[in-house]
This record gives structure tokens, sequence and C-alpha cells, in this order.
């Protein structure tokens, strides 16, 4: 029979429950104070990639040298990401840092397409795409997990990054005909084409992911119309 003086339910569940909640909130304090930092340095990084449609393709260089030191200090913070949220369950909190993810790999893969982030001995060459496991390798975190519940890059991730890169190169189509490089507009369309072939041969079951996918085709067209104008205007070889 319970006790009149304590009530039929044990005060303890409530806070035994109470101390989890608090637990959950520090968890989530140390993820936002990371991903804050985060942030920032992601702004960073890409005003500095931004260099890239206003500097000629001859004269990249310290654009490249400058935004692989800022993707340094991201790489820092993916790795304080990664030692806190490997505690925790990873879908628990993984919408709290995706999006900032996202827009890491983001500056990886243009800075590597730029002609930057060489890595485990690997020349750097522009016009190059990296992997989500030369990403993951860049930022000393797995890719795609499967056998254990840890911080890691998901397909996902590196694809919507990916679209947010074939964005950014057709703006970069356009610069470099004002730039007067026409030159880069047929190597942007030759690799956009190829990466839009890649999508068209996924079935995509993420419906953000597969929004987001459907403008690659208009992007493609965009940059097909500057190769078409330049090309009526004898501006490169036929």
């Amino acid at each position: 029979m319970a006790n009149p003086n304590t009530g039929m339910v044990d005060p303890k569940i409530f806070e035994e429950l109470q101390n989890k909640i608090d637990e959950d909130a520090d968890v989530r304090e140390q993820i936002r104070a990371i991903v804050q930092s985060l942030e920032r340095q992601g702004r960073g990084a890409q005003s500095i990639l931004s260099r890239a449609h206003s500097t000629p393709a001859a004269h990249l260089k310290p654009v490249i040298e400058a935004a692989e030191n800022a993707i340094k200090e991201e790489v820092e913070s993916i790795g304080n990401l990664a030692s806190v949220a490997s505690n925790s369950p990873y879908y628990k909190y993984n919408g709290l840092w995706t999006r900032d993810v996202q827009n890491v790999i983001f500056s990886i893969l243009l800075c590597g397409y730029l002609g930057g982030m060489a890595h485990n001995g690997k020349a750097a060459q522009p016009g190059r795409l990296l992997t989500i496991e030369e990403v993951g390798a860049i930022l000393n975190v797995p890719v795609n997990l499967k056998d254990r519940d840890a911080f890691h890059i998901t397909i996902e991730e590196y694809l919507q990054s990916l679209i947010s890169l074939i964005e950014e190169l057709a703006r970069l189509a356009v610069n470099s005909v004002t730039l007067g490089d026409y030159q880069r507009p047929l190597e942007i369309s030759q690799f956009v084409k190829d990466l839009h072939a890649g999508f068209q041969i996924l079935n995509l079951k993420n419906d953000s992911l597969r929004r987001r996918s459907d403008s690659i085709k208009y992007n493609v067209k965009k940059i097909e119309d500057i190769v078409y104008d330049l090309s009526l205007r004898n501006l490169v070889p036929k």
C-alpha cells in the first residue's frame, strides 16, 4: 500500500527525468556553440572563395591558399563537433549541424575544383571532383557509417553540397566571360554535364534532395547558353 505521506507516485521518477532533460540541454548547448563557430568560419571561407568570380584563373593561387587556410579552421571545428556528437545517437542532434556541414563540404568541393585541397600525396589540379571519401579524409571523419552510431558525413549531405557547387559554377561561368576568359565556361559546361548525368542515375528518396536536384537542368541550360553565345561570336574553337 502506498505511503499517504508520499503519494502514489515516487517523485524520484521525475527527478531522474529532469536530470536527463538537463543532460540533453547541455549537449545541445555544446553543439550549438560549436555550430555557431562553424557558421562564422563558413562565411569566412565562402567569402574568400567568392573572389574567384573576380580573379582570372591564372591568378587564383593566393585565393586558393587563403581558402585552404580558412577550411583548416573549419576542419578543427568539425573535429570538436565529432567528439561531442559521437557520444549521443547521431540522428538525435544531426539537424543542429547538417546545414553547416553541407556548407563546409561545399567549400571543400569548390576549392578542390579551383585547384586546391591537395591531400594524401595527391597533387591538386583544377577541374576535379573530390569524392565523398576524399572529403571525409580532409575532414578526418568517417562517411556513410552503417556499422556504428557516430558522427559522419552522409551521402545526402555530400549530394546537397554538389548541387550547391553546380549553382556556384553556373555563376562562375558568367563571371569568367566578364573577365575575358572564354575557355573556362567550356570546361565548366562539360564538368556540370557530367555531374548532371550522374544525378540522373540516382533514384533519390530524400524529398528535399530530389527537389533541389531538379534545378540542375536549369543550371546546365544556363551554362549551355553561355557557351552557345560564345560560339556564335567565334570566341571559342568550333
